[in-house]
């Protein structure tokens, strides 16, 4: 278990997006792939607003989780929008994050967002502005916890004046084949923020982002110390991700229960000190 917050949670989280995008399963699988998740110990599940295919389906995700807020954190974001045409936007205007939030509490079916967080910055808004928003959201208690995503050093250390103690998580793109992060990753574990690495299989199996054909990539130091300890490559992946700091907590993607099972396996796997030589630090 791991801290966001004050909230304690599973080490390893489940990233919902993959459920509602192209590509998707069915809605029984998605269920399916949700429960296999809760029964193998996740109590962390991160969603957004934006997690949807057409351009008419805006919280296709959320609604999706809505029916397990009482068994998990789940955490969604505001900031980003899909016009349907498999592009992402970006609206970080106060006034637009304020709305998005409560379209969010309504599609979970929840008063209080436990965890929501500004999916990205927004190159025409001031930052401190979007953050700001985050701040009236935590004062008139509509989320108990704020967190950011997408964010430089810089960004998180203004956040932080603004928010206080209300901000608790950074979640940046972060894998063995993305590491461009291992800054912020380093600076949430000096100051107690959880770093939620996203797409953390990068390097070893595809993101949802890169298309519904996953697959592991070529031979890596990952795969050999899957072989040696008889486990899969993104089981050791996720192991290591957890031995970078105390405050990771990796939310990888899932279409299918034996996948997030894999994952949440990730948690009890030891890695040897001869193991770590071979993968990378940060």
């Amino acid at each position: 278990m791991r801290l966001i917050g004050q909230a304690e949670v599973s080490a390893i989280g489940m990233g919902a997006m993959p459920l509602s995008i192209e590509g998707r399963p069915d809605r029984a699988r998605a269920l399916a792939t949700v429960r296999a998740a809760l029964d193998a110990g996740i109590t962390l599940i991160d969603t957004a607003d934006s997690y949807h295919w057409h351009a008419d389906e805006i919280g296709h995700n959320e609604r999706l989780l809505a029916g397990f807020s009482r068994e998990a954190l789940i955490g969604t974001k505001g900031g980003r929008g899909r016009p349907g045409d498999g592009s992402w936007t970006v609206n970080g205007r106060p006034d637009h994050l304020l709305r998005a939030c409560e379209g969010s509490l309504r599609r979970l079916g929840v008063e209080v967002i436990d965890l929501y967080q500004l999916h990205k910055p927004d190159p025409d808004v001031p930052w401190a502005d979007s953050v700001g928003a985050l701040r009236t959201l935590l004062d008139e208690g509509k989320i108990r916890m704020a967190g950011l995503s997408n964010v430089t050093a810089a960004q998180i250390l203004t956040a932080r004046e603004i928010l206080g103690e209300g901000l608790v998580s950074v979640q940046n793109r972060f894998s063995p084949a993305v590491r461009d992060s291992a800054p912020e990753l380093r600076l949430c574990a000096e100051l107690g923020l959880a770093f939620l690495p996203w797409s953390p299989l990068g390097g070893i199996s595809r993101s949802s982002l890169d298309g519904p054909s996953a697959g592991e990539t070529a031979d890596t130091p990952f795969h050999e110390v899957a072989r040696e300890q008889g486990v899969s490559p993104q089981r050791v992946c996720l192991a290591w991700l957890l031995t970078l700091s105390p405050t990771v907590i990796p939310i990888p993607g899932a279409s299918r229960p034996e996948t997030i099972r894999d994952s949440a396996a990730a948690a009890d796997l030891t890695l040897t000190e001869h193991d770590l030589s071979r993968l990378p630090g940060v």
